[in-house]
C-alpha cells in the first residue's frame, strides 16, 4: 500500500494507541551499533526482535574489511575513533578500564562484541540476509504491520510480517564521487578512487598523491599516505577547524567542555563561547598560516579531529592546496592557478550519499536536505508509528549514545508507552527544525543534518522518561549531582532513573575518571608530597554555586524550588 492513511480524529488516534500497544514482533535492519542497541531496546521492552544483517558479522562501519564490499560501509586500517571511550560508551555497559581512551577500530569492534555477548544479542540476528523491500500490509491502518522481504546470500527470498520496523543501516554506504566537477578527470593519466576504497598506503610508496577533501577521512588519509609517498597534497575548498584528541594535561579532549554546566553557558553566551573556542584553537595552531582557516564558525560544522596533521604540514610531508579546478594529463590545476605535475594518484575524500532503497518512496521524502522525519526518527504521515529510523544523525559527539536513546524511544512508542504529537504538529516541528538547523549549521546534500548533542539527547530522554532531575539529585545524592552537572555528560546519566533504570549507573558515573586514567598506568610515577589543601571548603563553594546554576538550568523556575511538596517528590 503506497498511499498513507491519515486522520486527525482524536478517537482514531486513541484507537491507534491501543493497537500500537499490541506490537510484539520487530524487524531490525542492520547489525551495526545502531542495530545492536535497537535489539537490546526491544528485548528490554519485552518485544521480539529479529535482526537482518547482510554480512556475516556484526559491527557495521567498525568491522574492517580487507576488500571493499559494495553496499557496505568501509574503514581504513589506521582508523582511530575520534570520541573517547567514556563519551561513546553504551549507557549500561561501561567499556573495560584497560582499553585505551581513543580506541583503534579493532578495539571498538571488540567492545561491541562484548556488549552483544553480555546481553545475548547474537541469537536475534540472521546473518547474510539482506532486506530487499519494506512495505505496508494491506490492513496497515488496522494492524500497523509491515511486509519485510529478505534475500539470503544463496538467492533465496522470503516475506515476513512484522508489527514494527527499525531501520539501522547508517549512511556511509554510497560513495559520493563528483567527477563532473573536475574537468579533464576522464583523461587523467594517473589513478583515482574514492576514500571508501582506501585500506592502507600499500602501493603508494614514492608516489605523488593528491587528496581532495578535508573531512576526517581526507585528513587521516593524507597523514597516512605521507609516511611513504614522495609528496602529498591536501586540497580543500573551504578549509576546516582542526582539533586534537588530547585536551589539557593530555586527557581526552571531548571530556572537557561537555558538561551540563558548559551546555548551559553555551546556551546563554553562544557567540562568546564560539570566540573563546576558536581563540584557543588558533593559539595551538594558526589556521590561517597553515592554510586551514575555514569560513564557518567552530560549531557550524563538524571539525577535523587529527593529532598528526599539523606535524605533517610543518614538516612539509603534507602541503595544503585550494580546491582542484581541472586535470590536464598527469597534472592537477588548482583554483589559484598553481599546478602540480606528474601526479600518480588522486584520492577523492568527498563524502557519501545516503539511501534507503528498500523503503517506499513516500517514506523517503525530504525536508531541506534531510529525510522528513520527526526528530530524525519517525515518518510523520503514518497513521500508526510502527517504523523508526535509528542512527541516521550527525552531531558534534559520539553517535552511539544518540542511537541508543533513539532506539529506546522508538520501542516505547511502539508499545504505546510514549505518544507522538499529531501529524500536523510533527510536520510543523520538522519544518521548524529544518529552518533552525540550516541557520545554525552548514547543511548540504553530504551533510544533511546536524543536531545539538546534549540538548537532543535530553529531548530523547524526556520522551522516554529518563532525563536526570538534577535538583532532586542534589537533595538525595549531592556527590552524584555534582558529577552529573559539572562532569562530562556521559551516557550513564540516562540510566539513573525511569524506564530501563540500571543499578550500576551511579557507580559508573563516579568511577568514569578511573577508567580514563587506567590505560595511562603503564609506568606509575609517584606523586610528590604536598601540603594539606582546603579542598572540602572549595567543594562546598562549588556545590552551592552548582545548585544555584542548576535551578536556573531546570525547566521549572527558581520559584518552583520553594514548592516543597513538588520539589521533594522523587522522579517517576
Amino acid at each position: 500500500m503506497e498511499k498513507y492513511c491519515m486522520s486527525s480524529s482524536l478517537c482514531v488516534r486513541s484507537e491507534l494507541l491501543f493497537l500500537s500497544s499490541m506490537v510484539q514482533k520487530v524487524a531490525v535492519i542492520g547489525a551495526g551499533i545502531s542495530g545492536l542497541t535497537s535489539i537490546k531496546a526491544c528485548v528490554d521492552e519485552g518485544l521480539e526482535p529479529t535482526c537482518f544483517e547482510s554480512s556475516h558479522d556484526i559491527g557495521g562501519l567498525w568491522r574492517f574489511k580487507e576488500k571493499p564490499e559494495p553496499g557496505r560501509a568501509n574503514i581504513y586500517q589506521s582508523v582511530i575513533v575520534n570520541s573517547s571511550k567514556e563519551m561513546m560508551s553504551l549507557s549500561d555497559f561501561p567499556p573495560p578500564a584497560e582499553l585505551p581512551n581513543n580506541m583503534h577500530h579493532s578495539q571498538v569492534l571488540l567492545y561491541f562484541r562484548l556488549y552483544a555477548q553480555a546481553f545475548k544479542l547474537l541469537e536475534h540476528i540472521h546473518f547474510e540476509t539482506s532486506v530487499v523491500s519494506v512495505r505496508q500490509t494491506l490492513d496497515f491502518e488496522v494492524t500497523g504491520q509491515w511486509e519485510v522481504e529478505t534475500q539470503r546470500r544463496d538467492g533465496q527470498r522470503k516475506t515476513h510480517v512484522f508489527d514494527a520496523v527499525m531501520v539501522c543501516t547508517g549512511h556511509y554506504t554510497r560513495p559520493h564521487l563528483p567527477l563532473r566537477d573536475f574537468p579533464g578527470i576522464e583523461s587523467f593519466e594517473g589513478r583515482y578512487f574514492h576514500s571508501w576504497d582506501y585500506r592502507n598506503a600499500e602501493g603508494l610508496q614514492g608516489k605523488r598523491v593528491v587528496v581532495i577533501g578535508i573531512g576526517n577521512s581526507g585528513g587521516d588519509i593524507a597523514v597516512d599516505v605521507s609516511r611513504v609517498a614522495e609528496e602529498v597534497y591536501l586540497s580543500t575548498r573551504s578549509g576546516a577547524w582542526v582539533v586534537s584528541r588530547l585536551g589539557p594535561g593530555g586527557i581526552p579532549n571531548d571530556l572537557i567542555g561537555t558538561s551540563r554546566m558548559d551546555m548551559m553557558m553555551y546556551k546563554l553566551f553562544p557567540s562568546w563561547i564560539n570566540r573563546m573556542v576558536e581563540k584557543g584553537l588558533e593559539k595551538a595552531l594558526d589556521h590561517r598560516l597553515y592554510g586551514l582557516k575555514p569560513k564557518n564558525g567552530f560549531f557550524e560544522r563538524i571539525p577535523v579531529v587529527n593529532d598528526d596533521l599539523p606535524g605533517r604540514i610543518i614538516s612539509g610531508r603534507v602541503q595544503v592546496k585550494p580546491n582542484a579546478k581541472e586535470f590536464r594529463g598527469s597534472s592537477v590545476v588548482f583554483v589559484d592557478g598553481s599546478i602540480i605535475d606528474k601526479v600518480d594518484v588522486v584520492v577523492f575524500a568527498t563524502g557519501y550519499n545516503y539511501s534507503f532503497p528498500f523503503l517506499p518512496p513516500a517514506l523517503q521524502a525530504k525536508s531541506g536536505y534531510r529525510l522528513r522525519l520527526y526528530k530524525h526518527v519517525f515518518p510523520p504521515a503514518l497513521t500508526q508509528p510502527t517504523l523508526a529510523v535509528v542512527g541516521f544523525i550527525h552531531t558534534l559527539g559520539a553517535i552511539n549514545p544518540v542511537a541508543e536513546l533513539q532506539a529506546r524511544w522508538a520501542t516505547r512508542v511502539f508499545k504505546g508507552l510514549s505518544t507522538l504529537p499529531s501529524e500536523e504538529t510533527m510536520v510543523k516541528e520538522i519544518e521548524k527544525d529544518s529552518v533552525t538547523m540550516h541557520q545554525k549549521y552548514m547543511c548540504s546534500e553530504l551533510n544533511p543534518l546536524q543536531v545539538d548533542y546534549t540538548p537532543y539527547r535530553d529531548f530523547l530522554a524526556e520522551q522516554i522518561g529518563v532525563r536526570p532531575n538534577i535538583l532532586w539529585l542534589f537533595l538525595k545524592d549531592p556527590r552524584l549531582a555534582l558529577q552529573v552537572l559539572l562532569g562530562p555528560c556521559t551516557p550513564y546519566q540516562y540510566r539513573l532513573t525511569g524506564p530501563g533504570q540500571w543499578a550500576g549507573a551511579r557507580q559508573a558515573i563516579l568511577t568514569q575518571w578511573e577508567r580514563v586514567f587506567q590505560p595511562f598506568r603503564t609506568r606509575v610515577v609517584p606523586n610528590p608530597e604536598t601540603r594539606r589543601s582546603s579542598r572540602p571548603n572549595v567543594m562546598f563553594f562549588f556545590s552551592g554555586a552548582a545548585l544555584l546554576c542548576c535551578l536556573c538550568y531546570n525547566k521549572h523556575s527558581i520559584s518552583s524550588f520553594f514548592r516543597l511538596p513538588a520539589f521533594f517528590r522523587a522522579p517517576q
